[in-house]
């Protein structure tokens, strides 16, 4: 018989190649087999091991991605104001604060600006600068600090007051910066300016120079170490340069000038008063605005 005579039926000339160098024992060389008869635990370890340390990479690679997206998410959640909580630095409030009222000024700064929700991207200096024009008596923004999730605590100064401030019969107060506010927290300062100079005043801006309220400053404490208390200051109608005191238990008003030295007028108030108690005269007012002299009326 001849070699094509001794093939057995279904012989193919692949199959004699199955045992040839190089080829697996498993009748197949392919991650991936198509006949019906061959099933995927047919693949060599090599191949099995590389196919599952692809499929571990994609699911690490799926896992890490899905981490990251959730670690952004609690980040934000945990930078987003939904409520706002105020509190303020100073201890020494003698009135309740109202904190309703500063924390709608800071709502309704949010809805202004809606990315300043995210504490990250809050400008506290522009929520001082918003917040002053609103509620004056607001001096600064100290801190923003995060509480429950979803809240932020929001630390606020409050205006101090040197002085009061009565314009028009209307109550204001001054603090060291010159800068009018009517809501005042702190005891009310001794000293009360009475303006009738006719300058108008809007809260929240600058209606008196450091330089003119540490004139009325060292008055007072000049005053008060020779035993005289200025209960009142009055601004008079035409000028700002020019101030008059009243003195508690002192009949006449005494007149003065910013622009000349405090401690040299004073000196020259005690004298005037002096005098005019040893005669027993009681003009209306004493001015010793100009140095050495001082008249009386």
């Amino acid at each position: 018989m001849s070699d094509t005579e001794r093939r057995r039926p279904g012989d193919t000339n692949d199959r004699q190649y199955i045992f040839a160098r190089n080829r697996t024992l498993t009748g197949s060389t392919s991650s991936r087999l198509s006949d019906v008869g061959h099933s995927s635990d047919l693949q060599s370890p090599r191949k099995t091991a590389h196919h599952l340390a692809q499929r571990r990479r994609k699911i690490g690679m799926v896992f890490l991605v899905v981490l990251g997206i959730v670690a952004v998410l609690f980040i934000l959640l945990l930078q987003f104001t939904a409520v706002v909580t105020v509190s303020v630095s100073d201890t020494s409030l003698s009135k309740k604060l109202n904190e309703s009222a500063y924390e709608k000024a800071i709502n309704d700064y949010f809805g202004i600006h809606p990315l300043s929700r995210l504490r990250f991207a809050l400008d506290k200096t522009d929520l001082k600068n918003y917040l002053v024009n609103v509620v004056p008596e607001v001096a600064d923004v100290v801190d923003v600090s995060l509480g429950a999730i979803g809240e932020t605590n929001v630390t606020l100064s409050m205006r101090h007051p040197v002085a009061g401030w009565t314009i028009n019969s209307k109550q204001y107060f001054v603090d060291a910066n010159g800068v009018a506010f009517e809501q005042n927290y702190f005891a009310d300062p001794s000293v009360q300016i009475v303006d009738d100079s006719g300058v108008a005043l809007q809260q929240g801006t600058t209606v008196a120079s450091n330089r003119f309220l540490g004139f009325v400053g060292r008055i007072v404490s000049l005053s008060k170490d020779r035993g005289y208390n200025v209960v009142q200051a009055i601004i008079p109608s035409g000028t700002t340069r020019q101030l008059e005191v009243v003195i508690q238990g002192v009949v006449p008003h005494v007149k003065l000038s910013i622009d000349r030295p405090a401690g040299e007028q004073v000196e020259d108030m005690d004298r005037a008063l002096i005098y005019l108690r040893a005669h027993g005269q009681s003009p209306s007012y004493v001015d010793v605005r100009v140095s050495g002299k001082a008249y009386y009326k």
